[in-house]
């Protein structure tokens, strides 16, 4: 198991119905079910629009860590169970040979009328619904916010960076490089390198911050600096 590096601050939340914890959380017991009742819930949320729908095909196996079939089967699970609708346009009936998608909804005021639109024939889901919100790493976030543009050159450079140091090390250096207006990759590595060699910044205060941003700005980086 790979361990889970841990929640950000500057990552958005989801939030979740009450009723799921105080109901669902406790039924559940299929995992399968489990993974596409709550993937239905995040990606929902992300949408626009007052009907909010999903094919099979949009959940994601990767992000599921699910096989076709399994989702298939969780999705069947969650419909008998009442927590997610399935419907589809005209009941569902063949245009031609090609066979009408299914779209599923939550099981909601607003999903049992996106229902009852679609199958009365007033609304059609979008062909092209919304995508999943692309996961970052906070470290390119903390880049584009602090530093500039991110190329491929610098997210590679990046993602070497956070195998290398911790994550706050990352985000104590980038806050460091746009304090003494130092914003380059090159400013906020050399005091990493300085940090790792020296063992220090974990025994640093909130007292001694300020000692910090002016110690790098001196002369341990004089001659790097005019590189720079």
């Amino acid at each position: 198991m790979k361990p889970f590096r841990g929640f950000t601050d500057s990552e958005t939340f989801t939030q979740l119905p009450d009723s799921f914890f105080h109901h669902l959380l406790k039924e559940i017991e299929d995992v399968e079910e489990l993974k596409v009742t709550l993937y239905f819930l995040w990606r929902a949320a992300q949408m626009e629009g007052p009907f909010r729908a999903l094919t099979r095909l949009d959940f994601d196996v990767k992000a599921l860590g699910l096989s076709a079939e399994e989702i298939t089967r969780g999705l069947e699970k969650a419909v008998r169970r009442g927590s997610l609708l399935k419907a589809s346009p005209r009941g569902g009936e063949r245009v031609g040979r090609k066979e009408v998608k299914v779209y599923f909804f939550l099981n909601s005021p607003r999903g049992r009328a996106a229902v009852q639109a679609m199958e009365s024939g007033e609304w059609e889901p979008s062909q092209n619904p919304s995508a999943p919100p692309v996961e970052r790493p906070n470290v390119f976030r903390l880049y584009e916010e602090n530093i500039g543009p991110l190329t491929p050159l610098i997210a590679d450079t990046l993602t070497d960076a956070e195998t290398l140091y911790p994550p706050e090390w990352i985000a104590d250096a980038i806050e460091l490089a746009v304090k003494n207006n130092k914003r380059t990759w090159k400013y906020c590595e050399a005091i990493l390198k300085r940090w790792k060699e020296e063992g220090t910044h974990g025994q640093k205060t909130q007292q001694d911050t300020g000692k910090s941003a002016e110690r790098y700005t001196k002369s341990e980086f004089e001659e790097y600096l005019k590189r720079d």
